[in-house]
């Protein structure tokens, strides 16, 4: 793609775009204590890795949970009630995990990156549209609403929303087309090679991996590793 032909940057947004913050474990322990349960936070921390194994075996099974806000909600809660019985909660687990859940529908559970902003402000000074494209529940437009990055955004396309998920080339296709471009005038930018970085590509659309947290996975693509460096990925 010649930088001359790009009309359009897509993102996807947790670990792109956004964290959670506080931490999930935070939150988590903020949770438990206002149902009673006064925890050390190096204790729920402990068991994140295991929360992490159980999304990731869920996400391998069946990873079309996205497409439905019902499904997405029953994934979470079994992360957080796995956590709670490890913790030794098991009357109160399911409605602590709801609470959790309920937690990070809140724009101020998330922050973006420090290089979020910068680098749409430089793509829309171009002439470049921005968008999104996410495996998220249906409260992804209040949340980046809440964080002041919705003015910015040509559109936000979640999963739930549209009943498409990533990889499936027609969430990036639908995503093309209510923007008005054709995938070979845009770009994707995701932490994920399966759904971001496949998904894209499947479609003729630029596709651009970044890791964060210097995961160092092996997938034949060098990911960046800030949106600092995301023009010369793109070649503006």
């Amino acid at each position: 793609m010649s930088a001359r032909g790009l009309r359009a940057v897509f993102f996807d947004v947790g670990n792109t775009l956004v964290y959670p913050s506080p931490s999930v474990s935070e939150v988590c322990r903020g949770v438990l204590r206002e149902a009673g349960h006064e925890l050390d936070l190096s204790l729920i921390e402990s068991y994140m890795p295991l929360v992490d194994a159980y999304y990731e075996e869920r996400y391998a099974e069946d990873d079309a949970f996205w497409t439905d806000d019902g499904r997405t909600t029953s994934v979470w809660i079994g992360m957080y009630s796995l956590l709670c019985r490890k913790l030794g909660i098991e009357a109160e687990a399911v409605a602590i995990a709801r609470r959790v859940y309920d937690e990070f529908g809140r724009p101020d559970r998330w922050a973006p990156y420090d290089d979020v902003r910068p680098a749409f402000e430089r793509l829309q000074a171009r002439g470049i549209a921005i968008g999104i494209i996410s495996n998220w529940d249906t409260r992804l437009v209040r949340i980046l609403t809440g964080l002041g990055l919705g003015e910015i955004l040509s559109d936000i396309v979640s999963s739930a929303d549209v009943r498409l998920h990533k990889p499936d080339p027609r969430i990036f296709e639908l995503a093309c087309e209510r923007i008005g471009v054709v995938p070979g005038e845009a770009a994707h930018v995701g932490d994920h090679h399966y759904a971001d970085y496949l998904g894209a590509s499947a479609l003729g659309m630029k596709a651009v991996l970044i890791d964060r947290h210097g995961l160092d996975v092996d997938h034949g693509v060098v990911p960046i590793e800030t949106l600092d460096s995301l023009e010369g990925e793109l070649g503006l």
